[in-house]
Parts: structure tokens; C-alpha cells; sequence
């Protein structure tokens, strides 16, 4: 009887999986890439962080006695945590696996097993919309500096892949304008007749 492993190598990565590795090929390893990553993750979970700037947002508005600034502040919170709400849901009926592949390194521990969509692309992209328009930014302003980096974090971490980060952003887009619609829904019946305000002159 032969005493050689019968163990067959991990046959290669494809598709998704294969961009996947291709990705932490190429970014991983270099300097404070893993640790940032990292750091998006933590505070990106459960949309914490994103809470935590709505709410300081939020306090320095009412201390300014801006009312509508507060109000979307409390509004760009109430966005990121149903965008992330709605990602969990979506997660549950899909039910789509992490990368799970030998090739992709996993740097970081996720809640569940459960892949897409991205609920850090989520909550990151409807915040950054929410949070810009809060402030009175252009709006593709905020979402350029805060997207990216978290989408690609998530692919540097191993934990989802490129399908799940871009779905989830386009959820994220599509939450903040529910929310922004129905900010101008509320708007409209407060104030008949008032122009919503665009960011060049909040």
C-alpha cells in the first residue's frame, strides 16, 4: 500500500476569485496597505462609524442653530444604518459565500460567512452621499475620497469579492436618494414653494 499523500493541489483560481488574488498580488504587501485596510474595516463595521460622524455632525449643527444641516445629519446616520440594515437582508436571501479560495488571503474577521453585498461598500457609499450633502459638498465630492479606499479594502482583505463591493456601493447610491427624496418630500410640505438647496449655496 502506498504511503504517498493522496492530497490533490488547489486547482487555480478563476474568474472572480482569480481577480481577486490578482488584487492582494498587487496591493497586500505593500507598506501600511493591510494596516489601513484594517482600520476601514473596524470602523466601517456595522456602520459605526459612520453613525459616530452623523451624530458629531449633528451636535455642531444644533449648536450652530442649523436646523436643516442637523437634520440631515441625523438623516445621513438614520441612511447609513438602513443601508447597511438593507445589505444584511440581502445577504440572508442570497446567501452567497466569502472567497474561500487557498490563493486569498482572509486579514481580517467578518460576523458572518455571508458575502454579498458588501455591507461596508454599502453603508460607506450612502454615508459619504449623505454626509456630503450634510456639509454642503459637491456631491460627488465626498464619495471619491471615502469609496474607493473601502471598496478596494475589502478585496485587500479577501472578504469579498469585486461583485459584492460594487453591487453594495450602488445600494448605498440608491438608499441616500431615497432618503434625499424624501427629505425633499418633507421639505415641500414644510416649506411650500422653497427651492431645494444645492451645495454651492448651503
Amino acid at each position: 500500500m502506498s504511503s504517498e499523500s493522496t492530497d490533490l493541489p488547489a486547482a487555480a483560481p478563476t474568474g472572480e476569485a482569480a481577480a481577486l488574488v490578482a488584487i492582494q498580488s498587487a496591493l497586500a504587501d505593500r507598506p501600511g496597505v493591510l494596516a489601513g485596510a484594517r482600520g476601514l474595516s473596524h470602523f466601517g463595521e456595522h456602520s459605526l462609524g459612520w453613525l459616530g460622524l452623523a451624530a458629531a455632525g449633528a451636535v455642531l449643527a444644533a449648536r450652530r442653530g442649523d436646523d436643516d444641516a442637523r437634520r440631515r445629519y441625523v438623516e445621513a446616520g438614520i441612511g447609513a444604518f438602513g443601508a447597511h440594515a438593507a445589505s444584511v437582508v440581502i445577504k440572508r436571501v442570497v446567501r452567497r459565500r466569502r472567497p474561500d479560495h487557498p490563493a486569498i488571503r482572509v486579514g481580517v474577521g467578518t460576523p458572518s460567512k455571508l458575502s454579498f453585498p458588501s455591507s461596508h461598500a454599502t453603508s460607506t457609499t450612502a454615508a459619504a452621499l449623505l454626509l456630503g450633502r450634510a456639509a454642503g459638498l459637491p456631491p460627488a465630492a465626498l464619495p471619491a475620497v471615502l469609496v474607493p479606499p473601502m471598496l478596494v479594502s475589502r478585496l485587500v482583505l479577501g472578504v469579498h469579492y469585486p461583485s459584492d463591493v460594487a453591487a453594495g456601493a450602488l445600494i448605498g447610491a440608491a438608499s441616500a436618494a431615497a432618503l434625499v427624496a424624501a427629505d425633499q418630500i418633507y421639505t415641500d410640505k414644510i416649506h411650500p414653494g422653497r427651492p431645494a438647496p444645492s451645495a454651492s449655496n448651503e
